[in-house]
């Protein structure tokens, strides 16, 4: 009899004892799902906090770098009229700074992308670039490249190759100063190759013209100008690319 009873309460306990397990077993997954849901929620905030960051910044970095190319365009435009190493139409020079109004838009733009371009470029690569990487070192560029284009306006020579092959090693020693790297001459390559095919366009459009034009409409020079150009744009880019990356760390 015993027994009997025995049987019997084990027999009427074992539902209970599996309706509490299962029960117990769907208040975790319950948990699990909640504490998974938030999780997910939180890294997606992160996420798009992060690239919302990241869209801010690299669009604070262009803005800089716009803003940098309008300002050597506008002086250094400047520079060429008065030399009359440049030509526009009479009613061209009437506007602001002497200057057609398309240039400096168009150096702002072109500033931008290539100064963004040349972190990525060595994101990419994977050689991230470190020479010379301070501000005293971007300035110093920056001057160089100034009187570059002073010299192309102001050094007088018996003929213009001469003229081109002293500004050539100039941008070539501008480069191996304050750069060094490949990313860097291949970039400036690239620049200066697509700013004097455009430039002969506008030329052969009659947009404006060049003095003593020798190079297929333009001066021989003129891409030295442009090489020098984009890397000391893209130096300007590196440091605003360092910069952005070293102030997460420095909070």
């Amino acid at each position: 009899m015993p027994r009997l009873e025995e049987h019997c309460w084990s027999c009427s306990c074992s539902p209970s004892v599996k309706t509490q397990e299962l029960s117990s077993a769907s208040w975790i997954v319950c948990k699990t799902g909640e504490m998974m849901s938030i999780i997910t929620s939180v890294l997606r905030h992160a996420y798009g906090s992060m690239h919302s960051l990241q869209s801010a910044n690299l669009m604070r970095r262009g803005l800089v770098l716009f803003i940098v190319g309008v300002v050597l365009a506008l002086v250094l435009n400047l520079l060429q009229i008065q030399r009359n190493v440049t030509l526009f139409p009479e009613e061209v020079l009437d506007t602001l700074f002497s200057s057609a109004w398309w240039i400096p838009l168009c150096c702002g733009t072109a500033a931008a992308v290539v100064g963004l371009l040349y972190p990525c470029l060595d994101h990419h690569l994977g050689e991230p670039h470190k020479f010379k990487r301070e501000w005293a070192s971007v300035m110093r560029c920056i001057a160089v490249f100034v009187g570059i284009n002073h010299a192309s306006a102001k050094l007088d020579f018996a003929n213009n190759v001469q003229l081109s092959l002293t500004l050539a090693a100039l941008s070539l020693g501008l480069w191996w100063t304050f750069d060094r790297s490949r990313s860097g001459f291949g970039l400036g390559l690239t620049t200066a190759f697509l700013a004097t095919l455009i430039a002969q366009l506008l030329v052969y459009n009659g947009i404006y013209q060049y003095t003593s034009p020798d190079f297929l409409y333009v001066r021989s020079w003129l891409p030295c100008i442009f090489f020098s150009g984009g890397v000391t744009v893209g130096n300007i880019g590196r440091q605003l690319a360092m910069g952005s990356t070293e102030k997460p760390h420095n909070d």
